[in-house]
């Protein structure tokens, strides 16, 4: 019985590499028929995926502006502590106190993609960016900070 059985599954197993094989054996002999994306050679005219999630960014105007608010909902959203958002107080012209973000800072090396953050964010101020290379030798350039030097938030956003 056990002999009966080992024979079953190493002709399964055999029968399973050939069908791959014969796969390939096709794509070899047939190469016109190309169903693989060159890497990295074709950079220049990559186009990925309008749903393809890359790491996150805040976006900011061309007058270093951005519309984060300082919520935190994205901090809150995130299952794995990705998102880290400093505050600070600031005061407006009206004279009243007003929360603004003093530093955005993103753990790549922990982000999951999983779009939650974006999702969470009531003034769409953070998106998934179509980069895909995250490679780095020093795991201290995965930890980004997401707000530029001087940015603040964009008028009218509340």
């Amino acid at each position: 019985m056990f002999l009966k059985d080992y024979i079953k599954e190493v002709t399964g197993g055999v029968v399973s590499l050939l069908k791959g094989m014969r796969k390939t054996g096709y794509y070899f002999f047939h190469p016109k028929e190309i169903i693989t994306e060159q890497y990295p050679d074709n950079r220049a005219t990559l186009k990925l995926a309008d749903r393809f999630r890359g790491e996150v960014v805040m976006t900011h105007d061309e007058n270093n502006e951005h519309a984060c608010t300082g919520c935190t909902a994205c901090e809150l959203a995130c299952p794995n502590g990705t998102i880290k958002v400093v505050t600070k107080f600031d005061i407006t012209p009206e004279g009243k106190k007003k929360k603004a973000v003093d530093t955005f800072i993103y753990h790549l090396e922990l982000c999951t993609m999983c779009n939650l953050c974006i999702q969470a964010c009531p003034t769409d101020a953070i998106k998934m960016a179509q980069t895909f290379e995250h490679s780095v030798y020093d795991r201290s350039q995965l930890t980004k900070q997401l707000n530029k030097p001087g940015s603040k938030i964009r008028e009218g956003i509340e």
